[in-house]
């Protein structure tokens, strides 16, 4: 197989950056590594008692590690954290060595999919979709400096899968 550079799906929790990875890796024959699950291995914690026990700091500091790691890899599909791309650093290398899709969702239907996962160290239920806004509005012009933006609104995994395959195979 001809080494290809590495797919990056960034987006918002909840918008089905592993979901897609995941099926995107399967039928392209590359590797998946989603960043968070690495970071709970590695520290032998869920992501929301990392956030809890060492801080946002600390998390940040060990996703940077595992991201630009997980970057000299190749023939991979990587699946971000939330949050990840919005470091510079993580986001340079991206833009550099990387082909990165930004799967992107509206308000409602990333609220719909985070409000009942205890699982995301940046939500709460009282507060959810208030939240997400205050954090979209923050990532969205950083999120707009992928290779590419998929709409997932009204989409099917398949149809995301398929369009970011497509995107994929044009680099």
């Amino acid at each position: 197989m001809a080494v290809k550079k590495n797919l990056v799906l960034l987006g918002m929790m909840g918008v089905g950056k592993t979901t897609i990875g995941k099926i995107v890796a399967k039928k392209q024959g590359l590797k998946f590594i989603d960043i968070d699950l690495n970071i709970e291995k590695k520290c032998s914690m869920k992501i929301s008692e990392i956030f809890k026990k060492k801080g946002e700091e600390f998390f940040r500091i060990e996703e940077e590690k595992e991201t630009l790691d997980s970057l000299t890899k190749k023939n991979c599909v990587i699946a971000l954290g939330g949050g990840a791309f919005i470091n510079e650093s993580i986001r340079n290398n991206v833009l550099k060595n990387a082909i990165s899709i930004w799967l992107d969702a509206d308000i409602k239907t990333l609220n719909e999919r985070t409000k009942w996962n205890k699982k995301r160290p940046l939500l709460d239920k009282k507060n959810n979709q208030t939240k997400i806004i205050r954090l979209y509005s923050k990532r969205k012009n950083i999120y707009k400096l992928a290779n590419h933006r998929i709409n997932c609104k009204d989409l099917s995994k398949s149809d995301i899968a398929e369009k970011v395959i497509i995107f994929y195979e044009k680099n």
